[in-house]
């Protein structure tokens, strides 16, 4: 596939929006970063992963239901650190020290995946080409799911719209447990391959995929038996799978964000990157403080598409600079005011893309 090449226009949509966001923090007085206010959210949330954790493995309770909670809430907080945390610091954006970038990173290698190859399957494929069938890993759910027109429709995919939280539960285990691995192997993210790795980068990959087997695979089974280790990871990773997938899905796929096609001689897609982005990303609930706090502000994805070397905790201010500038260029800003009217057109886009 031809890599796709986005227009450069002389008015650019973004060059405004950018110079309008750097007037913004320098009016305030105020590093893109992240502050005191995400720093107390990482403690609180990896304290409350270390107290479930322990817990739940070491004082275990003898009832049933109160130990399936807790693997949900494990799931939860799992998610939560890979919003919040890693999210922020795989972008650069968690702090202006790089080596807390690089910590807040790593989050995600002690919770079974790998930053290292999320760096290039996310801010690089994902970020850059959104929404491109072929070169976007993130809406290549085949054969499970068909989440646009350009995909091969099975029979299956007519109930779709019906199974598909069946599927996305499967997405944590099989991320940690198979593709990391396969990109690993084949040295590529869908299309695009992947960069060289250092011998600390490969030390790192196996040492922290080894850590994470004894923390959620060997102590748990040697504690509390086999048994009760598959009830309660396959509890905790199938839950973690589901609110990792909806959060990313609500996001991207729903009825209203587009799916271009670029030009199959020249590889040409019909707008500038930042407009790609405005029609490619929707927004989700971003006057819901509860639901902002958790996702770590992926409910503002369009400000996060259009800026991700900014802290999530300044989405809601920079946000309303973008919608004034897409007014000024009658440019489409796409918004759910609830949680539910996004799942809601997330499913009507599964059941769309099922039927045709």
């Amino acid at each position: 596939m031809i890599v796709p090449k986005f227009l450069n226009p002389t008015n650019s949509f973004h060059a405004e929006l950018r110079k309008r966001i750097n007037d913004y923090f320098v009016e305030i007085k105020a590093k893109p970063t992240g502050n005191a206010k995400l720093y107390t959210k990482a403690i609180i949330l990896v304290t409350s992963f270390i107290a479930v954790y322990v817990h739940l493995i070491f004082f275990t309770s003898p009832i049933l239901a109160i130990s399936l909670v807790e693997c949900m809430l494990l799931g939860a907080l799992t998610s939560a650190i890979g919003f919040n945390i890693m999210h922020d610091g795989a972008h650069g954006s968690f702090s202006q020290k790089k080596w807390l970038n690089e910590l807040a990173g790593l989050s995600l290698n002690v919770l079974g995946a790998n930053v290292f190859m999320w760096k290039t399957k996310h801010n690089v494929v994902h970020h850059t080409f959104t929404n491109i069938e072929g070169m976007d890993d993130d809406i290549n759910a085949k054969p499970f799911l068909r989440l646009c027109e350009t995909q091969k429709r099975y029979k299956i995919h007519r109930f779709q719209h019906i199974y598909f939280l069946m599927a996305y539960s499967l997405l944590y285990i099989y991320w940690i447990f198979f593709t990391d691995y396969k990109k690993y192997f084949t040295k590529r993210v869908g299309e695009m391959p992947i960069k060289k790795m250092s011998l600390s980068e490969h030390f790192t990959f196996w040492g922290f995929k080894a850590l994470h087997l004894v923390l959620f695979v060997v102590v748990p089974i040697i504690v509390v038996g086999f048994q009760a280790w598959v009830i309660g990871f396959l509890t905790y990773g199938l839950f973690a799978g589901i609110v990792l997938s909806l959060v990313f899905q609500l996001a991207h796929t729903v009825s209203d964000t587009h799916f271009p096609v670029p030009d199959v001689q020249t590889g040409k897609v019909e707008d500038e990157w930042a407009v790609h982005q405005l029609k490619t990303t929707a927004n989700f609930a971003t006057k819901s403080k509860i639901v902002s706090w958790f996702t770590g502000g992926l409910n503002f994805q369009i400000e996060h598409h259009l800026f991700p070397h900014i802290s999530h905790i300044h989405y809601p201010a920079i946000s309303e600079i973008v919608k004034d500038v897409c007014k000024e260029y009658n440019i489409k800003y796409i918004e759910y005011p609830k949680v539910r009217l996004a799942v809601a057109s997330h499913v009507a886009h599964l059941r769309e893309m099922g039927r045709k």
